[in-house]
């Protein structure tokens, strides 16, 4: 029976199996090695963390079925490739064992991630932290240019899915199938990761069609009205605001032209844009008496008072505490 089940749901799955039955550890005391609740499925999930911010996951799993949604978040940089089973995604394409998956930092938006019934899935999947990711492979302090959209901040972050090769294929399943132990093992182990993510880099650099996110599109007079009448609602909805396929088919243009549209006419994407305008109008109630973070926060659209302060505080400098005790902004 297939499950469609939240992320804290499934959450509370893996931990109340953990209570019953505690994660293995390997002997060189390297990996945990996590069963899949026998609700959800079989299998296990071997946990590695090579460095602090970078995270090898090593999945050898069978659902009985399951969607699990996933609410907005904040994405690191991900590299994930399947030698076997199928990972489908209710926004963008499916990860199988001929296409994997890139996913840049930035924030993810709501979506649905479907284990299909009785697909063993066996694969790796690589994690890297954006400010580690920006210190692997910056120059002189600065990132190259055609890596830009793997680190998107608080915008809409970008992901691809390079065809899998014959090379990616070994490589993962050498990751898989390491013989070492200790030291060594976690030498080797961050080797083959690197030599993994140069792979797929270089499928999707080479594959110009991922690369119109570097030049802008001039959009046509009807596609600007379009993308103002957008704006119009992203402003009139900031506690609710639509999703960004949402937004796109309510102004009739498709998910990209959207994109590339805010960026054209605004400079910034749907959701920098959305973020703005929550900034603003945060402000402006900040500065009015009788007036709480809490308060403040859920009126324009944020559930969470930390997330809305970390966001406040970089786009004034100054936390929202300090805006109602009049503080001057700092940019």
């Amino acid at each position: 029976m297939s499950l469609t089940l939240t992320t804290q749901e499934v959450d509370a799955i893996w931990q109340e199996a953990e209570q019953h039955s505690p994660p293995a550890t390997s002997i060189d005391r390297l990996e945990t090695i996590c069963p899949v609740p026998s609700q959800l499925g079989s299998g296990y999930v071997r946990a590695i963390e090579l460095c602090p911010g970078l995270d090898l996951g090593i999945f050898n799993q069978t659902y009985r079925g399951l969607t699990t949604q996933f609410p907005e978040n904040q994405h690191p940089v991900q590299f994930i490739v399947s030698l076997s089973g199928h990972i489908a995604n209710s926004h963008v394409k499916s990860i199988t064992p001929g296409r994997g998956y890139l996913g840049g930092s930035g924030i993810q938006c709501r979506n649905q991630v479907t284990m299909p019934e009785a697909q063993t899935q066996v694969g790796v999947d690589i994690e890297v932290e954006p400010h580690l990711f920006s210190q692997f492979f910056a120059t002189a302090g600065e990132l190259p240019r055609e890596l830009e959209p793997l680190m998107r901040g608080d915008d809409a972050q970008q992901t691809f899915f390079p065809e899998t090769t014959a090379a990616m294929r070994s490589v993962a399943q050498q990751i898989i199938d390491c013989p070492l132990i200790g030291v060594p093992k976690r030498l080797y182990l961050q080797g083959k990761v690197f030599e993994l993510m140069a792979l797929q880099l270089d499928a999707i650099l080479e594959d110009k069609g991922n690369q119109d996110w570097a030049t802008a599109i001039g959009p046509k007079p009807d596609t600007i009205a379009r993308i103002h009448y957008a704006a119009e609602i992203l402003q009139s909805r900031l506690e609710h605001p639509p999703s960004q396929i949402e937004l796109a088919q309510q102004v009739g243009v498709a998910y990209c032209t959207l994109h590339r549209g805010f960026r054209a006419v605004f400079g910034v994407t749907p959701f920098a844009y959305l973020t703005r305008q929550r900034m603003k109008q945060a402000e402006q109630l900040l500065r009015q008496p009788d007036c709480t973070v809490t308060e403040v926060a859920r009126r324009v659209g944020y559930t969470n008072a930390a997330q809305f302060a970390a966001a406040f505080k970089r786009q004034f400098g100054i936390s929202p505490s300090d805006c109602i005790r009049g503080s001057k902004m700092t940019w």
